[in-house]
């Protein structure tokens, strides 16, 4: 039974984030999830820069890092799926990293800040530990429909990846691009998360 509720972290982490930066966006005077990214949230200076961190990053990392831990114990004579519940744990790992270091107030800067690199970087890893987990899942021995619904999920993240870096240089839309692509690599995650709780 243990296993089971360990493994529903991943459908609990896609439902909290969800929430969760709802909540902060109420807290931040006029701020816009069309125009603006997610990490503008706990961003420096910004209004709600020690409250985005406290409910979205940390408690997040927790759900991510225990969901990929719990993969590798269900999976442990499955090589892609230890592989996969590795990158998830990664990613945990890097949702810390960035609440701990805020990105600058204003995304276009010349000259970020020693913090603003380093939670770019962590935000690189997040957001490619969870690119390669469902194209590993794709050629994987699960059901042939997540396969087929990882290779789909992927795709459409990708896609959606390349119209974000798109409306970063036109300065429109960047951030419900971000969402889009995020919350479908997301929905993957709780997918998973119910396909091997099920299993178990």
């Amino acid at each position: 039974m243990e296993g089971n509720i360990l493994l529903l972290a991943g459908l609990l982490a896609t439902i909290w984030i969800t929430l969760g930066v709802y909540i902060a966006g109420r807290f931040y005077p006029n701020y816009n999830h069309k125009t603006q990214f997610c990490s503008e949230l706990g961003a420096a200076g910004s209004p709600t820069e020690k409250l985005s961190p406290l409910i979205n990053n940390y408690p997040l990392g927790v759900l991510f890092c225990v969901f990929g831990w719990a993969v590798t114990q269900v999976a442990s004579d499955t090589l892609s799926l230890t592989f996969v519940g590795w990158l998830i744990v990664i990613h945990g790992v890097g949702t810390w990293v960035a609440g701990f270091f805020p990105m600058d107030k204003d995304p276009y800067t010349d000259a970020p800040t020693l913090s603003c690199q380093i939670h770019s970087h962590a935000g690189f890893i997040m957001l490619l530990s969870l690119l390669v987990a469902p194209i590993i899942v794709a050629f994987s021995d699960v059901a042939i429909e997540f396969r087929v619904f990882s290779g789909l999920s992927a795709s459409a993240a990708f896609f959606y990846l390349y119209k974000m870096s798109r409306a970063y240089k036109l300065r429109h839309n960047l951030g419900l691009y971000q969402r889009i692509s995020y919350w479908i690599k997301l929905v993957w995650l709780a997918a998973l998360s119910v396909l091997l709780w099920q299993a178990t």
